[in-house]
């Protein structure tokens, strides 16, 4: 496991501010845009646009962090574990995830609120683009990226997880205040794992493992 990157004594970039503040409302931005513009915006292409734009929105923070920020993609937690490491942690992390997200959901009754209507009623490959999307870009975006610059902007370890958590948390009300309570609990411990680990890849193949059995399994059972 690669060490910690490591805090910033000098003065912060402006390009990290840019950086943070695309990583922690850009996809709010874009949903915003998305339900304000779009027709119907349950409908299944216009689901399909939404993703897409996600996931372009992704590969221009990689794009970011590679060209503007002239960094490896190490100091975001890409490629910090071998293959087998990332795959075992991911898989673990996504079990504990699950277990917690359960006891949460039974506790609050959650029932999948709106945004779980409007998944049952989208085809199964659009789930499968859905899950995978979330899996990338809210790690990147809600883990990986801001942990890592908002230490080095000198915050603790502690605040540089809980500011992205919360906004994480909160980004989840249209699922009601179970949702957000779900979100809450499951983004800490993926939170936590990458404090840990600084595996990106390893809290990715996490998230799409609990939104892939959570979401993608229950219709293939049904």
């Amino acid at each position: 496991m690669s060490e910690p990157t490591p805090q910033n004594p000098g003065r912060t970039p402006a390009s990290t501010w840019i950086g943070l503040f695309l990583a922690l409302f850009g996809m709010l931005i874009i949903r915003g845009a998305y339900n304000r513009l779009a027709p119907d915006p349950a409908a299944p292409h216009f689901v399909f646009v939404r993703e897409i734009c996600f996931y372009i929105f992704a590969v221009s923070m990689l794009l970011f962090v590679r060209f503007v920020e002239k960094r490896p993609l190490t100091s975001i937690g890409i490629g910090t574990s071998k293959a087998l490491k990332t795959l075992g942690w991911g898989f673990v992390t996504g079990l504990l995830c699950l277990v917690a997200g359960g006891i949460v959901g039974f506790l609050t009754h959650f029932n999948g609120g709106e945004t779980g209507k409007i998944l049952s009623r989208l085809p199964l490959w659009l789930l499968f683009v859905i899950v995978i999307r979330a899996g990338i870009v809210e790690e990147l975006c809600y883990r990986g990226y801001p942990i890592e610059r908002l230490q080095e902007a000198g915050l603790s370890k502690f605040w540089a997880a809980f500011i992205p958590l919360m906004i994480f948390a909160v980004a989840h009300w249209t699922g009601g205040w179970a949702n957000i309570a779900i979100a809450f609990v499951l983004g800490g411990i993926l939170a936590g794992f990458y404090l840990w680990r600084r595996d990106l890849i390893a809290n990715i193949f996490a998230h799409a493992l609990v939104d892939s059995l959570s979401v993608i399994l229950p219709r293939l059972l049904h």
